[in-house]
């Protein structure tokens, strides 16, 4: 039954007009590039939700009654180290500081300082620093653009006659946010891409050989990258698209390209020519990259399903890049190779290889299948206890969003707000509005309800001096109150929690007709970690209920998705917990160089527990795939488990060396949220590819025998699924060794 395209035949297409299909590819990648080149013109680091809460009614409130749309504010911090606002040459530079910014007319709406304002209040307590108030033109989608002018006006102020000059706000973070996730999508790609090159040249044992791979991936990128440009004309779209399109670009675009490559490699070595090499590695190998790339799709759109848009973002940008690899994979490889035929092999290069399949290395594969299946109960019991042991600390995970204080040192914005934390409150930067909506707020009722709370703001230490605004039809009021600390920290959420749970229903008259909604970006920080929190399940049933029922098909066996479905669990809740362990509580984190952090990333565990179960796929389909073939031709448990393992080792731990390397590209970033995804993708592709498949798959499969391929009578209806062409004859088991063993079911070697 035909489910799939024929990949043989996109093969075959392709090594008949060559030139064709590489045409056509550049014509696209053309195209791409324009698109690529305009994706930072549709990218914002602001977390957008659709879905309404709390803090989007209070936000939406102010615009329709108070503000029209919420000004994007900025706070310029000025600091002396010997002089006082008092001293003439402390006002020179305030005074020329503003004048600066005030000649900024297309990118400033207003600016204001102590002195013009005649408001002490705008002063520390010893009289070092000030600050400036600045309000920026447009809105916050707008903010980044009117932020670098910003800091290059005040900038030629900065360290000059002992001042320090900074300025921190909402438009100054998505900056510094945006320039430090260009930072690391670029140490990324110089660690990522030679590092991948470097094991394709232990692989492959030749440079052009080692080459195609990394140059798919770079066109799957730039492809995916484009229509991503286009398509955030439209949609939201974060930031992290870029870096999360370059990982799963680098990482799947060379898996793929790795596997066909390979076995059109093994197909001349076997005899063929170079024609029927190609076509049969799409018969073959061409199979396994689109199911693999199909069962990551799958995965991946878990993240669509989350109202938010850096999990759509994510999503999109990941099903795209996927997507192109696979295209690129089945269309412009085979061309490549009919171009290039055996020159493939140019420029070799002698180092030790994943696959040579010497006697030692058989004999280690081997070795190490037979001490795991010959004591298959303590193999099982000690992984499990490794793994379930290494998840133990994700009990205690903390959510949050990444603050001021995880960017860079060296970043303005960061500088700002420990400069406002020690001499203010950084709260100013991000204060927290407190919307009170009732038909008049003038009312003494209401009056009373906003003193009451009012004071108990001032009880407690955590908030700073509120403000209170009316607006002109008086019927809405905004309780405008900084927070001690990091804005995003545990003390500002646990005491934004305290205003919503306590303080506000113990103010508030049933009987006043008045609703109030406290926002601000804490409020909006809890409100989005509540949501996400909300939409786990619904992610993981998805996820797992496809990953089920495409494994179940493919192998006819409902043994086999159920194992995969816990191993991979297994895994990923590793992954987890040596995550909440290096990053939250600082346990080894300066051994590996990452920051030490209150919380993990939000978003992180959900879009990682959505990736690794995509990739993980890939494993579970060549190994399970190769011991499902085997077991047909020799009925023999045991000896299809050692095959399976041995034959599909090199290629194997290539790709998951590839993926390592490029995923902790990523972790070696200065971006907290960077290390922890690049930490955890790594970690948990190293643990698939080691403890799941060269221990746990081999263990429990010796332990249920025949019972693997087990499968209920009523479900014979399912479809029967060629994966990897097992109808296309394998060649003779006298064939000469391949270089590295193909992804397909051949007998005996």
């Amino acid at each position: 039954m035909a489910v799939f395209p024929s990949p043989e035949r996109l093969a075959r297409f392709s090594t008949r007009r060559p030139w064709t299909v590489v045409g056509l590819w550049g014509v696209a990648l053309v195209l791409a590039l324009v698109g690529a080149s305009r994706i930072g013109s549709v990218l914002t680091t602001s977390a957008e939700q659709y879905e309404s809460n709390e803090s989007i009614r209070g936000n939406d409130l102010l615009e329709e009654r108070l503000f029209g749309t919420l000004p994007v504010q900025e706070t310029i911090v000025v600091q002396s180290d010997r002089l006082t606002a008092d001293d003439a040459a402390y006002r020179q530079v305030v005074e020329a500081v503003t004048g600066a910014v005030r000649g900024l007319k297309e990118d400033v709406a207003n600016v204001t300082n102590t002195y013009e304002a005649g408001a002490p209040s705008l002063v520390s307590e010893d009289g070092r620093t000030t600050i400036i108030p600045v309000t920026l033109v447009g809105e916050l989608k707008d903010a980044e653009d009117h932020a670098k002018p910003l800091i290059s006006a005040i900038e030629p102020f900065d360290g000059k006659d002992g001042f320090t000059v900074v300025t921190g706000g909402d438009a100054s973070t998505s900056f510094a946010f945006t320039e430090a996730s260009k930072q690391d999508l670029e140490k990324a790609e110089i660690f990522g891409i030679p590092a991948a090159l470097l094991i394709l040249l232990v692989v492959f044992g030749a440079l052009v050989a080692a080459g195609i791979p990394i140059v798919l991936g770079v066109v799957s990128i730039i492809v995916a990258l484009g229509i991503s440009a286009v398509l955030g004309q439209a949609f939201e779209l974060s930031t992290f698209l870029v870096n999360f399109v370059t990982t799963m670009g680098l990482a799947v675009g060379i898996d793929y390209s790795l596997i066909i490559t390979q076995r059109f490699r093994e197909e001349r070595r076997n005899g063929l020519s170079r024609d029927d090499a190609i076509v049969r590695a799409g018969a073959t190998a061409s199979r396994a990259v689109l199911f693999s790339g199909i069962a990551v799709i799958v995965a991946l759109c878990g993240m669509i399903i989350v109202p938010q848009s850096i999990f759509r973002s994510l999503g999109v940008g990941a099903v795209l890049v996927v997507a192109a690899a696979v295209v690129a994979a089945l269309t412009l490889l085979p061309a490549v190779l009919r171009l290039l035929g055996d020159r493939v092999n140019g420029v070799s290069i002698r180092l030790p290889r994943f696959g040579r399949k010497s006697v030692s290395e058989r004999s280690f594969w081997d070795r190490t299948t037979a001490i795991v299946m010959r004591h298959p109960v303590i193999s099982v019991a000690v992984s499990v206890i490794l793994l379930v042991g290494a998840a133990l600390p994700y009990a205690t995970i903390t959510l949050g969003w990444a603050g001021v204080s995880s960017l860079p040192e060296e970043s303005e914005a960061r500088r700002a707000f420990e400069i406002l934390n020690t001499e203010f409150s950084a709260g100013v930067l991000a204060p927290t509005r407190i919307v009170v909506d009732a038909p008049d707020v003038t009312t003494p009722e209401i009056e009373a309800t906003i003193d009451r709370l009012v004071k108990r703001l001032g009880e407690d230490g955590t908030f700073g001096v509120p403000s209170v605004q009316v607006n002109d039809a008086k019927n809405l009021a905004l309780i405008t109150v900084p927070l001690t600390g990091e804005p995003q920290g545990d003390a500002a959420r646990d005491a934004v929690l305290r205003l919503r749970d306590d303080y506000v229903p113990g103010v508030r008259p049933a009987e006043s007709g008045a609703r109030i909604f406290v926002t601000g970006v804490t409020a909006e920080g809890i409100d989005g970690t509540d949501l996400i929190e909300r939409y786990t399940i619904p992610v993981f049933a998805f996820v797992l209920g496809l990953s089920f029922i495409i494994l179940l098909v493919v192998f006819r066996s409902i043994v086999v998705p159920i194992k995969a479905m816990i191993m991979n669990l297994l895994s990923v809740g590793a992954a987890y917990g040596l995550m909440v362990l290096i990053f939250q509580h600082g346990v080894g984190n300066e051994l590996f160089g990452f920051s030490k952090v209150e919380g993990i990333e939000t978003w992180v565990p959900l879009f990682m527990f959505a990736t690794l179960f995509g990739l993980s796929m890939d494993y579970h389909v060549f190994l399970l795939t190769r011991i499902r073939e085997r077991f047909e031709h020799t009925g023999n448990n045991a000896e299809s488990v050692a095959y399976g393992v041995r034959s599909t080792a090199g290629m194997i731990t290539g790709a998951a060396a590839i993926m390592v390397a490029v995923f902790g590209g990523f972790a070696s970033g200065q971006m907290v949220a960077f290390q922890q995804m690049g930490f955890g993708l790594a970690v948990a592709v190293f643990i698939d590819a080691t403890i799941v498949r060269s221990v746990l798959v081999p263990a429990s499969m010796e332990l249920l025998g025949d019972r693997n391929w087990y499968l209920p009578a009523w479900l014979n209806w399912l479809p029967k699924v060629d994966v990897e062409g097992s109808s296309v004859p394998a060649p003779s088991s006298k064939a000469a060794p391949p270089i590295l063993p193909a992804t397909s079911g051949l007998p005996g070697r």
